[in-house]
């Protein structure tokens, strides 16, 4: 999970924990990219608006880098969820949108439809 917001990486958290699934946090761009190099993650939840780079900027620089083999999904987690804020975040390696403020059940079948659950849990 990336948000430059310490309140919505601890809510979103626990959101997951309660789900079943583990988390580490991030607060940039920067921050993701850092540990997308040290480590393989599945899928990340990614605020668009950090400081530094982006999270629109961060999820096509992580797309690009994974040219060779399977790329984490990446969704976006935005207060802004208009038609060109949606075709912006797709168009730039995002995989799919959820809005804030996220929910617990929201979130949970986001992930549904993208994992087949008996595979991570």
């Amino acid at each position: 999970m990336a948000d430059d917001n310490e309140i919505n990486l601890a809510v979103t958290s626990k959101i997951l924990e309660n789900l079943g699934y583990r988390s580490e946090l991030a607060q940039s761009g920067d921050e993701v990219i850092e540990k997308i190099n040290n480590a393989q993650y599945d899928l990340i939840l990614m605020d668009l608006d950090m400081p530094g780079i982006t999270g629109v900027e961060a999820s096509r620089r992580i797309k690009t880098m994974y040219f060779d083999r399977e790329a984490p999904v990446i969704i976006a987690v935005t207060g802004h969820d208009s038609k060109q804020d949606r075709k912006k975040c797709l168009n730039n390696g995002m995989d799919d949108l959820i809005s804030k403020p996220v929910r617990e059940e929201k979130l949970g079948a986001k992930i549904e439809e993208w994992f087949d659950l008996d595979t991570y849990l």
